[in-house]
């Protein structure tokens, strides 16, 4: 081993004595996409949110964010518990939103001390949204007859191939008013009078690129993480921590599909393919 070789080694072996960021990222769907299709979920964040708080020296969590939204409830999970852990720990929490900060996204966003854009960020979509499609005409012609059966005049709203019901419509209106209402309270609660302009400017489910979502107040700055940090803790080691990866990745070595496996299994089996696309209905009827 050389003398100049020495010195490296040092410093590796020294425990670091400075300041501590944590970085946790959280990208994709947020909620449970299905069998191989990961999703954002407070149990699925649980063992890295609780890493990046409670280590020695943490003088900052990262939430690097890129999620078009998703489930309502896991949205609030996760942000709920973004804000206990900073509160039991006393640690500033500073959110960067990448490609995407939307909906259920910008949701977690706001359970930040700040947020950060990029330029060409897209945040906001303060809103809800129901999708689905209507598949009355379409079984009939491959011979197909529904049959649902149910106690309870009620249960079945909604349903894919059935009829669309007037009253029904309505119903899911109540539905997505009241998660709005959530959404825009927890927003104005954690924003405050940093928002700039009117609820039906704000809160209409557009989105806003970089700057503008700035002068909206929905952002606190433009920023991209290397630099903010780099000026904010110049000292600090920066530990970027990631989950474990599911088995069957681990298996696969990421380089097969699991979704595209499953997917494969049901290609051509009728039934199979109506009872997913009837899950997949009910699951995307409500969502931020």
């Amino acid at each position: 081993m050389t003398d100049r070789c020495l010195p490296r080694l040092l410093r590796r072996l020294r425990p670091p004595q400075g300041d501590r960021v944590a970085v946790v990222r959280l990208e994709g769907h947020i909620g449970s996409v299905g069998v191989g299709r990961g999703g954002i979920t407070a149990d699925g964040v649980e063992g890295v949110l609780k890493r990046a708080f409670t280590g020695d020296r943490v003088k900052a969590v990262v939430l690097v964010i890129n999620s078009p939204g998703g489930s309502p409830a896991q949205s609030e999970y996760i942000a709920e518990r973004i804000r206990q852990l900073a509160s039991e720990n006393g640690v500033r929490v500073l959110a960067f939103c990448e490609d995407v900060a939307a909906s259920g996204g910008y949701w977690i966003a706001c359970a930040a001390d700040e947020i950060f854009a990029a330029r060409t960020s897209m945040v906001g979509s303060i809103g809800v949204v129901s999708s689905g499609f209507g598949a009355t005409d379409l079984i009939g012609r491959v011979g197909l007859e529904r049959r649902i059966y149910t106690a309870g005049a009620n249960k079945a709203r909604l349903d894919t191939f059935s009829p669309e019901k007037e009253e029904d419509v309505a119903w899911l209106a109540g539905i997505q008013g009241d998660l709005h209402a959530a959404f825009i309270a927890w927003v104005r609660q954690r924003r405050g009078t940093k928002l700039q302009g009117d609820d039906a400017t704000l809160f209409n489910g557009d989105v806003w690129i970089g700057r503008k979502a700035v002068d909206a107040g929905l952002v606190d700055a433009v920023g991209v993480l290397r630099s903010v940090i780099a000026e904010r803790y110049p000292d600090a080691d920066v530990d970027v921590i990631t989950p474990p990866k599911p088995l069957l990745a681990r298996l696969t070595g990421g380089q097969v599909g699991v979704a595209a496996a499953v997917d494969g299994m049901v290609d051509g089996v009728v039934s199979g393919a109506l009872s997913a696309a009837e899950k997949r209905s009910r699951w995307s009827a409500f969502g931020l």
